[in-house]
C-alpha cells in the first residue's frame, strides 16, 4: 500500500509530485495562495494525476492548529492507517526571513513563524514522517540556527527521530546550484530506524557536490560555447532545455519583456552570473539557483531577453508535460517556479524516505 502525504505549502506541487512519482499518494493538499492552488490543480489535470482524497485547502498552516480543523485531520490520519498505510507530512515553509537575500527577520516575520506552525502541527498530529525543506540560511546562520535546533528538540520530545543534511539540487542531477537544508524525522525512534550518510547520498547522481569538480565553462564573451571533456551535459542549461522542448512547451510564450533592459541584456556575456541581477545562463553550464523576485533577473544564454516560464521549468527540471495555467499572472507563475523544490531532488529524497518505511 502506498504510504499517503498531507502536503502543506505546496505552491504549484513539484515536490509532491516527486513524491508520488517516488510511490506515495498524496490524499490532501494545502496552500494559501490561490494562484498557486490554480496552478497545482492545473498541473495535475494535464499530467492525468488524480485528485487527493481528503481535497484541497485554501487556508494557512495555522487554521489546523484549531481544535475543530485539527480533529479532522487526525480523524483522516487514523482512517488511512486503518488501511495499514503510513501517513507523512511534507512541506518546506516560506523561507524569506531565514535567507540572506531576504528580508531576514528569522523567526519572528510573517512568514519565518510558519515554520514554528507546521512542526507545531507536526508535534500535534503525530504523522509517522515528515520532511521540512527551508533555505541554508537557517541552518548556517547562527541566530537562525538556534530558532532551528529549538525546533528540533520539539519534535524530539514528541517522540521524533531526526535527520538533517545541507543539500544541493544538483546532486540530484537537477541543472542549478540550490542549497536547502532537508530534515526528516521518525514517530517511534525504537524501532531502529536510522538514516546515515549512504542513505542520504544513495539516491544522487553526483553526491558530495562533486559535480562543481568538473571543470566548468566560463564567461567568455565569445558566441560558441565551449564544451569540457567528461563535463556532464545532463546537468546543463541547454540539455534540459532541449530534454523538454522548450520551443513548442505551452509556457515559452510567458516571459516578462522590459524594453528598457534590452540594451543591458545585450552587455553581459554568456555565463556571468556575478551580479545579483543580470545573471546569463550558459548554454553548457548548470544554473544559478533559480530565484526570480527581488530584481533578480535571468538572461537567456544567447538571445537579449529574460527566461520563459517554461525555461524555468526545465531548469527546475520538471518533466516535459508539467506546465503552468495560461491566464496565470507572470509574477505569480515566476514564484511558484522559483519556490518549488526541484522536481528530481523531491523525487530522490522521497525514494530514500520511501526506503527506509520499509525498513521499519
Amino acid at each position: 500500500m502506498k504510504p499517503a502525504i498531507f502536503s502543506f505549502f505546496s505552491g504549484a506541487g513539484f515536490l509532491d509530485l516527486g513524491f508520488e512519482d517516488a510511490g506515495f499518494e498524496v490524499v490532501r493538499v494545502n496552500e494559501i495562495y490561490k494562484p498557486f492552488m490554480e496552478s497545482y490543480k492545473h498541473a495535475r489535470l494535464k499530467l492525468n494525476k488524480k485528485e487527493p482524497s481528503f481535497g484541497f485547502d485554501l487556508s494557512s498552516v495555522d487554521s489546523f492548529l484549531d481544535t475543530k480543523k485539527l480533529a479532522e485531520l487526525k480523524r483522516q490520519i487514523e482512517r488511512i492507517r486503518s488501511e495499514q498505510r503510513q501517513v507523512g507530512f511534507i512541506g518546506g515553509p516560506p523561507c524569506p526571513d531565514f535567507s540572506v537575500a531576504g528580508k531576514n527577520r528569522g523567526k519572528t516575520g510573517d512568514n519565518g513563524r510558519l515554520s514554528k506552525s507546521y512542526i507545531d502541527l507536526i508535534c500535534k498530529a503525530k504523522p509517522d514522517f515528515f520532511l521540512f525543506e527551508n533555505v541554508k540560511g537557517l541552518w548556517r546562520t547562527r541566530k537562525h540556527r538556534e530558532f532551528y535546533d529549538s525546533l528540533k528538540l520539539q519534535l524530539n520530545r514528541a517522540g521524533y527521530e531526526t535527520f538533517d543534511r545541507l543539500t544541493n539540487a544538483i546532486e540530484y542531477g537537477a541543472p542549478q546550484d540550490r542549497d536547502r537544508i532537508i530534515l526528516v524525522g521518525f514517530l517511534n525512534p525504537g524501532k531502529g530506524f536510522s538514516v546515515d550518510e549512504e542513505d542520504w547520498v544513495k539516491q544522487m547522481k553526483f553526491p558530495n557536490r562533486s559535480a562543481f569538480d568538473f571543470r566548468w565553462p566560463e564567461s567568455d564573451g565569445s558566441s560558441k560555447s565551449k564544451t569540457f571533456r567528461n563535463t556532464p551535459t545532463e546537468l546543463t542549461v541547454g540539455f534540459w532545455f532541449e530534454k523538454n522542448h522548450v520551443k513548442t512547451h505551452p509556457n515559452q510564450k510567458h516571459c516578462f519583456v522590459p524594453r528598457a533592459a534590452l540594451t543591458k541584456f545585450k552587455t553581459v556575456r554568456e555565463g556571468d552570473v556575478s551580479k545579483k541581477s543580470y545573471k546569463r545562463l550558459h548554454r553548457r553550464r548548470y544554473s544559478p539557483t533559480a530565484a526570480y523576485g527581488n530584481n533578480e533577473v535571468h538572461i537567456h544564454p544567447t538571445l537579449a531577453r529574460r527566461i520563459t516560464v517554461a525555461e524555468a521549468l526545465s531548469i527546475q527540471s520538471l518533466p516535459e508535460a508539467f506546465e503552468l495555467p495560461g491566464d496565470m499572472t507572470l509574477t505569480a507563475m515566476f514564484k511558484a517556479v522559483g519556490n518549488g523544490v526541484p522536481y528530481v531532488a523531491a523525487k530522490g529524497l522521497a525514494k530514500m524516505i520511501k526506503k527506509s518505511l520499509n525498513q521499519m
